[in-house]
């Protein structure tokens, strides 16, 4: 659905005393699937809104070529935004306007006839809850009705592709929890969701691959799941009946080395208050695993846990900074 190679912009900054050129995106490579929820991460000043204006025909890149659901950015950018949707942070919609009015203002900015737009609103109205206010002006409406008219508005003329840019900022839980039901429904109903949050337990749960932009160049990208791992695995935190200040990291560094071998065991170290931590490939075959050399030595367990890594770990480890910052 997105295919880019080499995607660049530079800017002009003026507010020096010489006039410099900013490499704002340099080289972005990117594939999105059909049918798939495709996160976009990355700090401030990292190229992250940048590329995406690029990729909805707002702003035109310098260099690259790029292919958004089957039309050619650079040649066809008219058929582009035909095939796609947008959701900018800020909405767009009017206050003193009507759900039911928006709708079909934006269904016959696409082309519908009349008739076709009044029955493309009712089905959006009818499709993302809005029918208890849709008569009411936008101005009385609570953050999370207004987001999910933003979202309406943006799949009005059902694209194949819709861009979602923070969709869930400024809201409420109940209302982030409703709006990431909405953005399920979406690719459940056969649309492309490429959004961009800073939000990494959103990133996580919702998307089924991630890309991490830094100084305009992806740093990483792949399944939530498959980044982390490839970071440091899991976590296992051991502790061993009987430690205390005076044995504890004594007990721990024997139980270190009689694990090291174990071709599960990436890694280990002995914390502060004597537990052993051991860096695996995965958790749940570990577990099993180091219990069972441990018993076998006459090591008793007080205590075992599963730490997993976060999307913020990787962020780290790929950028040099938490996106948490």
């Amino acid at each position: 659905m997105i295919e880019t190679v080499g995607l660049r912009k530079s800017y002009r900054d003026r507010k020096r005393r010489e006039t410099t050129t900013v490499d704002a995106v340099r080289g972005v490579d990117l594939s999105v699937a059909e049918g798939e929820i495709f996160g976009f991460l990355g700090p401030n000043g990292a190229g992250k809104t940048t590329t995406l204006r690029m990729l909805a025909t707002l702003l035109a890149p310098d260099g690259g070529t790029a292919t958004i659901a089957g039309a050619d950015l650079l040649r066809d950018p008219g058929e582009v935004r035909r095939r796609i949707g947008y959701v900018a942070q800020g909405g767009g919609t009017w206050d003193e306007a009507t759900a039911e009015e928006e709708l079909i203002l934006q269904a016959r900015f696409y082309g519908a006839s009349k008739v076709e737009a009044g029955k493309a609103a009712a089905a959006a109205i009818e499709s993302f809850d809005l029918g208890d206010f849709a008569q009411r002006p936008c101005k009385t409406y609570s953050g999370g009705q207004r987001r999910r008219l933003d979202v309406a508005l943006g799949i009005i003329h059902a694209p194949k592709l819709v861009f979602l840019d923070e969709p869930t900022t400024g809201l409420d839980p109940q209302s982030r929890a409703n709006m990431w039901d909405e953005i399920r429904r979406l690719r459940a109903e056969g649309l492309t969701v490429f959004l961009t949050t800073h939000y990494l337990d959103e990133a996580d749960a919702l998307c089924d691959r991630v890309a991490i932009i830094d100084q305009g160049q992806i740093v990483a990208e792949g399944t939530p799941a498959a980044l982390k791992r490839e970071i440091s695995g899991d976590a296992v935190i051991v502790g061993l009946a009987g430690s205390d200040e005076a044995t504890g990291t004594g007990i721990a560094e024997k139980a270190a080395s009689l694990l090291a071998s174990q071709p599960y065991v990436l890694s280990s170290d002995i914390r502060d208050d004597g537990a052993l931590r051991l860096y695996v490939d995965s958790g749940e075959t570990a577990i099993p695993a180091l219990m069972r050399e441990l018993a076998g030595a006459g090591m008793e367990l007080s205590t075992i846990e599963l730490h997993r890594p976060t999307l913020d770990d990787v962020f780290l480890a790929k950028t040099g900074k938490s996106l948490r910052d």
